[in-house]
């Protein structure tokens, strides 16, 4: 049209624009641009195979049932109507009821985005970890990851759950969240947690240790409406972007493999401590609005009293822990933690231990220590072979190696006897590690493992020093020659000075109560010198009637000699 105007034909015209004359004549004409046409096709190309079904059947059903999908419709087709209505009808019936939920469907319900205030609401749930593949000890660790999150900053806190979701996990996690971060949020929420919630009401309805913890840290409790889980949708949409960085730091890491627990938590501290990194200017924000922490922790844990049997052992949540055997017959009472175990006896703390958990319709678990058993089993040694602890008393693979080679090798009862005394030896020493390799070699060798060998080669001989001890202290011994002279000569020499120096003494009275150099009476039969009967300088009393008290009398009047004494100074001393 533009090239008409401009003095175009209608021929040359609608070649310069690409078409036909006939086209361009059309066009020209024609009031209403290509463009602006309704090219919406209000025809059918085919027969439509749910006419005599929709009205009738299928629509009063989808009202009565708004969420029925199409594979049930298609299915009740076929089971009233057999024959006529094949499987691949299935796609044109989806449109169908799509089409139908979009224009004459019920109301649909809607997400209100929120704003979060500073300091308003903490989140807190739990998601599972056993897809990160990560293992512990070379063992796979089946595992559930606590996630803390603040509405407003994204600041999180992460913690690794050995047990299922109850309350001393959520306690745990939330309590070192929180002081982590240095402050308390004004709510906190959750999802229908039993450990927190009854789930028996709408009002007042949270459990009572949950109660008491939110009152004291001042925090409203909240839940989200049942079924409905985007109410707390805030950390649960952050579980997904969690497990896919944790995924990739484990495979940065090179390894899925952990030491232990304790190494595991290291790592998600690290990885999270980055994470929050990135949000310092909002959490700065967010800890002025915060309120303060209380002076103190409050209780994160669960209690349980229990008695000890005579096998030593205690049961706490259907599991079996093994106990020192000097607390048989003792009540505990026992602080659960989700991966711990704390045995008071009264108000102090006897045992610590790492906690199982009990697997429904599973074996029981038990969880022994040697240390426990061994004091009581080396003075019963035969009970090892058919003991219900056997399986559990090889601490490593190289100690069941060395039983099997006892049993098969030694007879039976000495057998019971070394294999003990090695437990023994090692929990003694502190020598478990370093026994394993003395058994491992000796059984490469293809020898028989042997306790006296065992205990030369592990414990370390103790060095024997001369000790110096005062000979006038000591008693004469019948079977030491070199003792009785010393004690002699020390004897002489004592009752010499007193016989060289007696005007020097003269003025001294006798004590009629003497006492040694410790206060204490000197026994009557005690033999002293008096001052004004001397006795000669070679006079020596009988060795019985010589006692320590008097010889510390004695030394304590004695006047020392110089070292020109033609008898020489007694040095008192000798070595044993």
């Amino acid at each position: 049209m533009r090239s008409c105007k401009e003095g175009y034909t209608q021929a040359a015209a609608a070649a310069r624009s690409g078409f036909s004359e006939r086209t361009g004549r059309r066009i020209g004409t024609d009031p209403v641009l290509p463009s602006q046409r309704d090219r919406t096709r209000r025809y059918r190309t085919r027969q439509d195979p749910f006419a005599e079904v929709w009205r009738e059947e299928l629509v009063p059903m989808l009202q009565a049932i708004p969420s029925l999908r199409a594979t049930t419709l298609l299915e009740e087709l076929q089971r009233h109507h057999p024959g006529r209505y094949p499987d691949r009808l299935l796609r044109s019936l989806q449109r169908r009821v799509a089409h139908w939920r979009a224009t004459e469907g019920p109301e649909r319900e809607l997400i209100f985005r929120q704003e979060h205030p500073p300091g308003f609401q903490a989140l807190s749930d739990f998601t599972d970890g056993s897809g990160l593949g990560v293992m512990l000890g070379g063992e796979p660790f089946a595992h559930l990851l606590y996630h803390f999150w603040l509405a407003y900053s994204g600041w999180q806190y992460v913690k690794a759950i050995c047990g299922g979701e109850s309350f001393t996990a959520l306690t745990e996690g939330l309590q070192e969240a929180l002081w982590q971060l240095g402050g308390v949020p004004r709510e906190h929420r959750t999802d229908r947690l039993s450990a927190a919630y009854r789930n028996l009401a709408t009002k007042d309805d949270e459990a009572a240790r949950y109660a008491e913890f939110c009152r004291h840290y001042d925090m409203e409790p909240s839940r989200n409406n049942a079924g409905v889980s985007h109410e707390n949708g805030s950390v649960e949409a952050a579980h997904g972007h969690l497990k896919v960085g944790l995924g990739e730091a484990l495979e940065l890491r090179g390894s899925r493999d952990f030491t232990d627990l304790a190494a595991y938590q290291t790592f998600l501290q690290e990885f999270i401590a980055r994470k929050n990194a990135r949000r310092r200017d909002a959490v700065g924000v967010e800890l002025k609005a915060l309120s303060r922490l209380p002076p103190h922790r409050t209780t994160d844990f669960s209690t349980a009293t229990v008695s000890v049997t005579s096998s030593g052992t205690i049961s706490v949540r259907n599991v079996l822990y093994t106990v020192p055997s000097r607390l048989v017959g003792c009540r505990l009472k026992v602080q659960i933690y989700d991966d711990r175990l704390i045995c008071y006896l009264g108000t102090t703390p006897v045992l610590s231990v790492a906690r199982r958990y009990y697997k429904r319709n599973g074996p029981r678990q038990r969880v022994v220590d040697y240390h426990h058993l061994v004091g009581a089993l080396v003075k019963k040694p035969q009970a090892f072979r058919r003991s219900v602890f056997r399986d559990e008393l090889f601490p490593l693979p190289v100690f069941r190696r060395a039983w099997e080679a006892l049993d098969e090798r030694v007879e039976a009862r000495k057998a019971c006897r070394v294999y003990v005394g090695l437990l023994h030896l090692a929990a003694m020493h502190g020598c478990e590690a370093t026994l394993a390799d003395h058994l491992a070699a000796v059984l490469d060798a293809g020898d028989t493992p042997d306790l006296e060998a065992a205990r030369a080669a592990i414990v370390p001989r103790r060095p024997t020093w001369p000790v110096t001890m005062p000979c006038c202290e000591r008693r004469c011994s019948e079977r030491s020659r070199d003792r009785r002279r010393c004690r002699q000569a020390a004897g002489d020499a004592e009752y010499a000075a007193l016989a060289d120096h007696r005007p020097a003494l003269a003025g001294v009275r006798r004590s009629r109560r003497p006492r040694g150099l410790g206060q204490r009476a000197l026994p009557g039969g005690t033999v002293r010198t008096r001052i004004g009967r001397p006795r000669h300088p070679t006079h020596r009393p009988p060795h019985g009637r010589v006692r320590p008290a008097a010889r510390q009398d004695l030394r304590h009047f004695r006047v020392r000699r110089g070292t020109d004494d033609p008898q020489g100074p007694c040095d008192g001393a000798c070595r044993r």
